[in-house]
């Protein structure tokens, strides 16, 4: 096995941030022992393929409702990898629960963006049967997979990241 990444934390002002547009409800402190409690992604198992990336905290998603998750994750890279996140399978077998992007593609360049390369997921219930989805804080909700990619012989790319959700097309 090559060993080509690392998880780091984001900084506490990055999560902050993040946790403060889409969850006034939690005060600072709260906001504080979460990212103290923050798990980087790990392997359950020596064969699994998947880092198993854990809910920050709880949350309750009914029936056909969204919810983006920062994550206060980061993955440094190997230039020529890229991180795929999947729903758990666990999560989307019982619950039909899904990433909105169906995949979600974290670039090796994402790092270095000027939000530190800050992974948030963002998962709906499409259940039909009306099944709620309860997680409880330091679940594993997405699982990631590194992958190596290969580029076409005539390739020119020299753009540079600064940012993520569709920021290298604008």
């Amino acid at each position: 096995m090559r060993r080509i990444a690392k998880f780091h934390k984001v900084s506490p002002e990055q999560f902050m941030g993040a946790m403060r547009e889409d969850f006034p409800q939690y005060t600072e402190r709260d906001i504080q022992d979460m990212y103290e409690s923050l798990m980087l992604p790990k392997r359950a198992t020596k064969g699994s393929a998947g880092y198993d990336f854990f809910a920050p905290f709880s949350f309750s998603l009914p029936p056909g409702t969204t919810i983006k998750i920062p994550t206060g994750i980061r993955a440094e890279m190997e230039e020529d990898w890229v991180l795929k996140l999947y729903p758990r399978s666990g999560l989307g077998f019982k619950f039909r629960l899904q990433l909105n992007n169906t995949v979600g593609v974290i670039d090796s360049d994402y790092f270095y963006s000027d939000n530190e390369g800050h992974i948030f997921v963002k998962l709906t219930n499409d259940s039909n049967e009306g099944k709620t989805v309860d997680v409880t804080e330091g679940t594993g909700i997405v699982q990631g997979i590194f992958l190596e990619y290969g580029i076409t012989v005539d390739d020119d790319a020299e753009g540079i990241r600064n940012g993520g959700f569709g920021s290298t097309t604008k």
